[in-house]
């Protein structure tokens, strides 16, 4: 056995944490405003990877529908009409073994600019199943109309009890958290893998890699340690972090040619983790239809009862002439193979346990 020895470049190291250590400071000085905020994570199941992986425009896509997701989101549940959220958005390829797995970082202002000078934050705690499946809807539909999947595509992931797409929702992180904020900056910003956990044995030769926390060990063959590394470099000129909403690069400049950075007074909504009415209009946009628009005029209905006796409800559909359809059988569930797709989680380790 040969002798082992760790891979350093200390120039690449010191300008890595150079750029880490600057981004973060950046962000909290010049980008983010004195408001709460929050990080999401958008994630993508195995079975659609590939398509990212060979056509890299479409990590820029999924940056765009992770932030329409939260914007939607975050629209719908602002207590005040006309907010304008905002966002930065990083896009990552890697997962814990440096495999191919993009997902995207989203530091989220928790709330919305309005121009009455205040931010008005929702309710703090965050329907992440409803974001989840705005995201799933949007995903399936951008890549269907682009003719990458097809409609047994999007009911074979829909049958699986675990799709493999996810959307995790951290914390609210106050203004006066000052640490815990650049800490996440540093972190999405971060290498995609850690030169201290990456051993190289030149006498067999082979490259050892370590998990997050050392509890398992992967072995690759010198080329094939190269070929997953170089898959997370971008294209040229491609992009990685994006500014979105409020913290868009146009609304940046134009508002400091106005009236410069104003201040934001911040109004919280302190009802316990109920919607308000404005959340319905969200949930509308799964299925790209509103229940509440009139058929005949095209005007908004308005709710004037709710009624839940089987007999009574039947007795109106008759009178109005619509009429029960037997439903058809659902198709018969097809599980995915367990070392295909139900231990995704497994190998694409997102680490979301950073701030302290």
């Amino acid at each position: 056995m040969g002798k082992s020895r760790d891979c350093y470049n200390i120039p690449g190291i010191i300008r890595l944490s150079a750029y880490v250590s600057t981004f973060g400071e950046f962000l909290c000085k010049s980008i983010l405003k004195k408001v709460p905020h929050r990080h999401f994570v958008f994630s993508i199941p195995k079975i659609l990877r590939k398509y990212f992986l060979f056509n890299r425009n479409l990590l820029k896509d999924l940056s765009r529908i992770s932030w329409e997701t939260v914007r939607d989101y975050y629209r719908g549940t602002c207590i005040k009409e006309g907010g304008n959220p905002a966002a930065v958005a990083v896009i990552q390829t890697f997962g814990d073994f440096l495999s191919f797995n993009p997902h995207i970082h989203i530091l989220a202002a928790d709330g919305c600019f309005c121009g009455d000078g205040f931010f008005y934050a929702p309710s703090i705690d965050i329907d992440t199943a409803a974001i989840e499946k705005l995201f799933i809807h949007r995903i399936f539909k951008m890549l269907f109309k682009k003719g990458l999947i097809t409609e047994r595509v999007i009911e074979l992931i829909s049958s699986w009890r675990h799709t493999g797409f996810s959307v995790y929702s951290g914390k609210r992180i106050y203004p006066k958290d000052k640490i815990s904020t650049e800490n996440l900056a540093r972190y999405v910003i971060r290498a995609s893998f850690s030169q201290e956990r990456m051993k190289y044995y030149p006498d067999r030769p082979m490259v050892t890699y370590e998990s997050k926390y050392g509890k398992d060990l992967a072995e690759f063959e010198p080329l094939e340690w190269l070929a997953a590394l170089v898959s997370h470099i971008p294209d040229r000129g491609a992009q990685t972090v994006h500014y979105y909403g409020r913290y868009s690069n146009a609304t940046r400049g134009r508002l400091k040619k106005e009236k410069g950075q104003p201040e934001y007074h911040i109004i919280e909504d302190e009802s316990s983790g109920t919607l308000n009415r404005s959340w319905a209009r969200l949930i509308q946009k799964i299925y790209e239809v509103d229940p509440l628009a009139c058929s005949k005029c095209g005007g908004t209905m308005r709710i004037i009862a709710f009624i839940e006796d089987y007999k009574i409800v039947k007795k109106i559909l008759d009178y109005v002439g619509i009429y029960e359809f037997e439903r058809k059988r659902p198709p018969p569930r097809i599980e995915p193979a367990p070392d295909e797709f139900d231990d995704y989680i497994r190998d694409d380790y997102i680490d979301c346990d950073h701030v302290c």
